[in-house]
């Protein structure tokens, strides 16, 4: 499977294994079934009550899942791009994230937020990879798949947990090469880091739609003799950080990439937490590279996510301090 297959499988063993699982959002009904096809042939399927179209409204598409969450059901509500998560800001951060904790643990919200990330020629309303603001945001779970079998397994253990969880797509990776996907249930535990390549020399920590460019990295400094170690974290909340400690540990060296900008962005907590624990033993700064603090251009020859080069620079430039 391809990441939109894994994605539409994931749902489907969902809707079919519990009657309380729902999925709404713009156009997650046939024929279009999702604006990229991540829900097409759910709602022939499962039927319109189970899989609805909504109108052009992501506040109302949130509250309705919100609401049908307390009334006992299991939403995945689609937003069609991340960029649209601004609208419903205040549904997720202070109805959604905090509704267990007002409640004194008495009421959960157990929905899943599907939404896209894209990357080049979809405009600055459309790119932006905003996952920072959600980590912020107490109560609210954040991952972020690289591949597909962490997709469909990320996927399910949403659906499955019993707080609001918000599962990022990055679109450029939604139709790269396939991957063998376990066809029946799969699911991928939230807060655990995946070591996608082992190495001894330094460590690069990514997630997401620069994991690929991670691994092209570690690939340009092998041929130089330095061995990278990759970590996909794969959920941002919760954050597996003994992973990444372990690892810089034994590196005594860190890169940290994402495709959010490097500003305020998830990269300064890890690095953070990494001085934090590790100070007196690393050899280097922790570095980070990521995108630059301006809307991403609609023009196709401006370069504005870091690619495996830059990263390899990044580490390079480690064993010179």
């Amino acid at each position: 499977m391809n990441c939109q297959q894994a994605v539409r499988s994931a749902m489907g063993l969902a809707l079919e294994a519990d009657p309380r699982v729902l999925v709404l959002g713009e156009d997650v009904a046939d024929p279009p079934g999702g604006v990229i096809g991540t829900t097409k042939g759910l709602s022939t399927r499962f039927g319109p009550n189970r899989v609805r179209a909504t109108p052009i409204a992501e506040q109302a598409i949130i509250g309705a899942a919100i609401g049908a969450s307390l009334a006992g059901y299991r939403p995945i509500a689609e937003i069609m791009f991340c960029d649209f998560l601004a609208v419903c800001a205040d549904q997720i951060a202070n109805h959604a994230a905090k509704l267990r904790y007002m409640s004194g643990g008495e009421t959960n919200v157990p929905i899943t937020i599907t939404t896209f990330v894209a990357g080049g020629r979809f405009g600055a309303q459309h790119t932006q990879s905003l996952e920072a603001w959600f980590m912020h945001t107490p109560g609210m779970k954040v991952v972020m798949p690289s591949n597909p079998m962490d997709a469909k397994g990320l996927l399910a253990s949403c659906i499955a947990d019993d707080d609001p969880c918000l599962f990022v797509q990055p679109l450029a990776l939604m139709f790269a090469p396939k991957q063998e996907v376990p066809v029946g249930e799969y699911a991928v535990p939230l807060g655990k880091a995946s070591v996608v390549r082992q190495g001894n020399d330094v460590t690069i920590v990514s997630y997401g739609v620069q994991v690929p460019q991670a691994l092209a990295a570690a690939e340009e400094l092998k041929a130089e003799g330095v061995s990278a170690e990759v970590i996909d974290l794969r959920s941002l909340v919760p954050l597996d950080m003994p992973t990444v400690l372990e690892s810089v540990a034994r590196t005594r060296r860190v890169v940290i990439t994402h495709g959010a900008t490097e500003f305020c962005g998830p990269g300064a907590e890890i690095a953070t937490q990494i001085y934090d624990e590790l100070f007196g033993e690393l050899a280097a700064p922790v570095a980070r590279v990521a995108a630059p603090y301006a809307p991403m251009p609609f023009a196709p020859d401006m370069s504005y996510l870091p690619m495996g080069a830059d990263i390899a620079s990044s580490a390079r430039a480690l064993f010179a301090k």
